[in-house]
């Protein structure tokens, strides 16, 4: 079944691999129909990988192998909730490790120039936490930070 709203997502002739990259990382995450061109286009030719339908965490997603002129940028991202260090670790690490790179705050990109913002739920409580000396001193330390430390936020909230 179509979703009535789907993510678009524009790939260069790589909407396969990246499907089946965010499949074999993300939970809730699998690579659906796959269509060819039924002929030629400007990027591509008859039988090529036109589209991709895949979900990321249950976020229904296609990807249009449209061609270069149109590339990723931090304008769109996905916020992914991480639930402890060990799976902040291990899709950051997926990420920056398979070809992306990394960025502050929490935020990276993967190699197809998707950005990814991998974002702890510890720190998302820390920076609204009541007090605000307490979300001050945590929005701090996430500022000095490519991938989240929750250690460290956790301590900055403790001041």
């Amino acid at each position: 079944m179509i979703s009535k709203n789907t993510i678009c997502l524009w790939y260069d002739g790589t909407a396969l691999d990246a499907a089946t990259f965010y499949a074999a990382t993300f939970p809730d995450s699998a690579v659906g129909a796959i269509m060819r061109a039924p002929g030629d286009y400007p990027d591509g030719k008859q039988g090529d990988v036109l589209t991709v339908s895949f979900t990321v965490i249950g976020i229904p997603c296609l990807g249009l192998n449209g061609g270069p002129t149109f590339k990723h940028n931090e304008a769109f991202s996905f916020q992914v909730a991480t639930d402890d260090q060990a799976e902040t670790d291990r899709l950051w690490n997926a990420i920056v490790g398979n070809g992306g790179q990394e960025s502050a705050c929490g935020w990276c990109k993967d190699k197809w120039g998707l950005s990814w913002q991998i974002t702890p739920r510890a720190l998302t409580a820390a920076i609204n936490d009541p007090d605000p000396a307490v979300a001050k001193r945590a929005f701090a330390a996430m500022m000095q930070m490519g991938k989240i430390d929750i250690a460290a936020i956790e301590a900055a909230r403790r001041g």
